[in-house]
């Protein structure tokens, strides 16, 4: 019944009951309606004000005490517990106590997995522990996590729980529950590369890192661990079956395509090559290779579609017993048994728990699909995983599933129940709902990908309208029969077709995404701007009435705002990468080997689609052989690579860059930034403001450390006592001055200089690459 529809004694009467008594008349009867209309939708919000507070926790700037972190949960229970059931206040303080509880629980959930973290680097040490997983990595070599490890010449206490230690050498006979010996280099996991960049540090916090680093030897295995608890004796378990899996796909299927089938099955995508991964991301099939709903939904689906089909050949069963439900118990059992060997991820999770409630809806005989079970899910999610809300695969695929059913929940309303369509038409709605299922989920998760990764995909339909029939017709059910078959040794009858499948899939993702323009890169966008979009998506998908239409207008001045993100001047990284925004608007920067991964992600913030090695020309530099010089918007940025070129620099420069210590006499500058203030606050990102009532520029500057906060995952580095690194004078510096005959050199041969292991400092990322030119985090297995 709509709000005009309704007379205004009902009106009234609703008004009462939801609390509106002192609103005028006409005022009342419309609010209260439509608030009555929306009442079973006010479930799905639930997940929503949970995350609030969730959010809300990790945005704070410090560590909150757990007394006050619990606070607001307390202070919204005794409100509630104030007013009367049942009416508009009563619901508003609900939210409140689902906020507070979420503010509440992250607080406990970082307190839970409080661990040790390293504090500086350590090279060459000594690691014994256990492993509990190994990952195969691109070119060669593997990737350990090692629990409860001994590191020499560190204390018990001072040891991390967990460490991730790359190996370069070949692959390594060590396996989950071994116990091995191992020398490597150590650091604390990796701070941004830029203010506001991904933290890996705080996701390696909640998983118990406290360190990474690299080994170039293989470990020793001294034999296997304890059993442990039965938590422990449980995953040392299925870790062993997955590494089973895993050999067995790859002797089935040699190359990419079984790292790819295994990627399918295990959710294992170390194996796959960084072109691969890119072609999937630029033809907007990464969800593919990423199990998430689809995959789960094809496997489970086909168990219970099959096992009901089987049960129903069989007269006396099929007439005698409920064969829908024992179909739904062995999809569940199916569900479980998938997630358990394809590694966890939010993405995985989501879905099983979605599989499910859909398949405990059946054996209730109640509605499967429906976003209450969305929201269940987000909900289950959320409480125990709350760090889980700042994942990228969280956000993505609760967006792109909650707007896939909000659209058709929508659109069976309003078109009602339909009739089976014609034979000659089921093709062309098959291709129909991919096309329509697409641009939904592209929608959807357009915001997110544009704040997490500045990237969108053009041709994610072409892509997905090839790909997506391969993968749902011949590759999951190929990898469910693989699966059936591999107790009996049988596994290559479903692994080659599978294999075919994947090579159809792989071609159309390196075709599409090789198209012109496949990709679009897009700047940094506001948080403010985000944060409407966000919220317009939400309410446009949860209200049921047409107030959810305020959602499009939340969505359209999140666009409006997404250009007005100021870009800095000036990127300082912590290894010494530095770049300044040149004439054209693009960021130009001085070659530095070592910090490949740090402008990668500039560039990518930056919405530039160059690579590394093209924006490292140094075009808006002027060197010779002490240092460089830039200037942007009117003021000097000096770079000193040498102590004779200090003097004139903090003469002339606005913005003085050096590899020492701070000189105690250099008082010129507006900002001079040693090695020091970048070991501390980590990269700094600096902004320059002149206008004509105010022609000198005046410099302000962000940093890492400023935008991070004091949390427990952004422990600064331990300092070193006063006394061993006196400030120089830069009055005081014989033998400082170069060699009067070295002439200036050209960026080229600047770049062409060999570097030193020491030079690129590679501890300090959590992946590294042997030629010590690029570091990978875990941060991209989100995308």
């Amino acid at each position: 019944m709509s709000v005009e529809a309704a007379g205004p004694e009902l009106g009234r009467e609703a008004a009462k009951e939801i609390g509106f008594p002192a609103l005028p008349e006409r005022g009342i009867s419309r609010a209260a309606l439509l608030l009555e209309a929306e009442r079973e939708s006010f479930f799905l919000w639930a997940p929503v004000c949970l995350g609030a507070g969730i959010a809300a926790y990790f945005a704070l700037p410090i560590e909150p005490a757990a007394i006050i972190a619990c606070a607001p949960l307390v202070l919204a229970l005794i409100s509630r517990m104030a007013v009367r059931g049942g009416t508009l206040a009563a619901t508003v303080m609900t939210a409140f106590v689902l906020a507070g509880t979420g503010f509440a629980i992250a607080k406990l959930r970082v307190e839970a997995v409080r661990a040790p973290v390293l504090t500086k680097a350590l090279h060459g040490v000594e690691i014994t522990g256990t492993v509990t997983m190994v990952e195969a990595k691109i070119p060669r070599g593997q990737r350990l996590t090692i629990k409860s490890p001994s590191i020499a010449g560190l204390a018990a206490e001072q040891t991390p729980a967990v460490i991730r230690v790359r190996t370069m050498s070949a692959r390594s006979p060590a396996a989950p529950g071994d116990r091995i010996r191992i020398k490597a280099n150590l650091s604390p996991p990796a701070k941004p590369p830029l203010p506001g960049g991904f933290d890996y540090a705080r996701t390696a916090w909640f998983d118990s890192v406290g360190a990474v680093g690299y080994a170039f030897a293989a470990p020793q295995i001294e034999g296997q661990s304890d059993s442990g608890t039965l938590s422990q004796w449980y995953r040392r378990s299925i870790e062993n079956i997955r590494q089973a899996i895993a050999a067995r796909i790859r002797q089935a299927l040699p190359g990419e395509t079984g790292e790819i089938a295994l990627a399918l099955i295990t959710g294992e995508r170390g194996g796959i090559t960084a072109a691969t991964n890119d072609a999937f991301k630029n033809s907007g099939l990464f969800h593919i290779l990423s199990i998430s709903g689809l995959h789960m939904v094809i496997a489970a689906g086909a168990v219970f579609y099959s096992v009901r089909l089987l049960l129903a050949a069989i007269p006396l069963i099929a007439l005698t017993m409920p064969i829908k439900k024992i179909a739904a118990v062995l999809g569940i059992i199916s569900a479980i048994g998938y997630l358990a060997i394809s590694g966890g991820q939010f993405a995985t999770v989501r879905s099983a728990l979605m599989i499910l409630i859909i398949f405990g809806a059946v054996l209730l005989d109640r509605p499967a699909l429906a976003l209450r079970n969305v929201a269940l899910a987000a909900f289950l999610i959320l409480i125990v995983c709350p760090e889980s809300l700042l994942d990228a695969g969280f956000q993505m695929s609760f967006a792109a599933v909650t707007a896939l059913i909000a659209s058709h929940e929508t659109l069976s309303n309003f078109l009602g129940r339909q009739s089976r369509p014609h034979p000659a038409l089921k093709v062309p709605k098959f291709f129909g709902e991919i096309i329509a299922s697409t641009l939904i989920a592209s929608v959807a998760v357009a915001p997110l990908a544009a704040y997490n990764f500045h990237q969108s995909q053009q041709y994610a339909v072409l892509g997905n309208m090839i790909a997506i029939p391969i993968c749902n017709i011949i590759v999951m059910p190929a990898a469910l029969l693989a699966m059936v078959l591999m107790p009996f040794g049988l596994e290559w009858f479903g692994l080659k077709p599978m294999g075919w499948g994947i090579e159809g899939m792989a071609w159309c993702a390196n075709k599409v995404g090789a198209l012109p323009g496949a990709v679009g890169h897009l700047p940094e966008i506001p948080a403010f701007a985000f944060i409407l979009m966000l919220a317009g998506g939400i309410w446009l998908s949860l209200w049921q009435t047409r107030i959810r239409l305020f959602g499009v207008a939340l969505c359209v001045l999140g666009l409006l705002g997404a250009p007005l993100m100021s870009r800095p001047d000036i990127l300082i990284g912590q290894k010494g990468l530095i770049a300044v925004r040149d004439t054209s608007g693009k960021l130009s920067a001085l070659p530095n080997k070592g910090a490949k991964y740090d402008l990668d992600r500039w560039l990518e913030y930056d919405g530039d689609g160059r690579t590394a090695r093209e924006a490292q020309s140094g075009d808006a530099f002027s060197c010779d052989a002490v240092g460089c010089i830039a200037h942007v918007k009117g003021a000097t940025v000096a770079v000193a690579r040498h102590p004779a070129a200090v003097t004139d620099d903090c003469l002339n420069a606005d913005v003085l860059v050096i590899n020492d210590p701070k000189p105690e006499d250099c008082a010129v500058p507006a900002t001079v930034i040693d090695v020091f203030d970048r070991w501390r606050n980590g990269a700094y990102a600096l902004y320059i403001d002149r206008s004509d009532d105010n022609p000198e520029p005046r410099v302000h500057l962000e940093t890492v450390a400023s935008r991070r906060g004091e949390r427990p995952w952004s422990v600064m580095p331990e300092r070193k006592t006063p006394g061993g690194l006196p400030k120089p004078r830069i009055r005081e510096t014989p033998g400082a001055a170069p060699p009067a005959a070295a002439p200036p050199r050209s960026m080229a041969e600047a770049e062409a200089e060999p570097r030193t292991l020491a030079e690129s400092d590679p501890g300090e990322e959590p992946d590294f690459e042997p030629e010590f030119t690029n570091a990978v985090p875990a941060a991209n297995d989100a995308q």
